[in-house]
């Protein structure tokens, strides 16, 4: 997650940086995409983000604390910094193409198969009105659950522990694949690398 630079006066956060190149989940997402998404998109959250809790008691916050204790344009802000660093750290142009060990089994015994899970978060990605995100998450009893958030919403504010998301902005796909968002869907789903996934689901990340 964004990490916060400490000085005298005031915490700022910094957009991670992405842990491949740009290019390197093409042609499912190009690298004009990830080059607008990240270094324009993401990173003007950032940018407003710092500027609305400078000399606040947010800036001695976390960005979960902020996300959690907010609304309006901090938690809107704050919320898709998350939203979209969590998103680009699933992908992965060389990952786990299928889930493993503890993660595979909760996912058959939620949803019968992968296979299974995968038409479901597809369907709700695609089916989703307006912007947002569809996310796989581990609600309070310890299931599995597909849920989707509108604009900057998060499974947290919920206690739900987000596991995956899939951004359905525009600005996720709409230079690769116009209006077409299915098709946007169906090949961000083949990059989403499991074994990140698992890790968080094993809490390791």
């Amino acid at each position: 997650m964004a990490q916060t630079t400490d000085t005298a006066v005031k915490s700022r956060f910094e957009l991670a940086p992405l842990p491949y190149g740009y290019d390197a989940l093409a042609p499912a997402i190009s690298e004009e995409t990830m080059r607008f998404h990240h270094d324009k998109h993401a990173a003007g959250y950032v940018a407003k983000l710092n500027e609305l809790i400078t000399g606040t008691p947010w800036a001695s916050m976390s960005l979960s604390e902020i996300i959690l204790k907010s609304e309006g344009a901090v938690f809107n802000n704050a919320a898709q910094i998350w939203n979209h660093e969590f998103y680009f750290a699933g992908l992965s142009p060389r990952g786990e193409r299928r889930p493993k060990g503890p993660l595979r089994d909760a996912i058959e015994v939620g949803y019968g198969s992968f296979e299974r899970l995968k038409e479901e978060m597809i369907a709700a990605a695609t089916g989703l009105f307006g912007s947002g995100y569809v996310w796989l998450v581990e609600t309070p009893s310890g299931g599995l659950e597909v849920v989707t958030t509108t604009n900057a919403g998060n499974p947290m504010c919920d206690g739900m522990r987000p596991l995956l998301c899939i951004d359905v902005w525009e600005h996720a796909y709409y230079i690769d694949y116009r209006n077409v968002r299915a098709e946007a869907v169906k090949a961000v789903w083949e990059c989403i690398d499991w074994a990140v996934v698992d890790a968080r689901y094993q809490n390791k990340r």
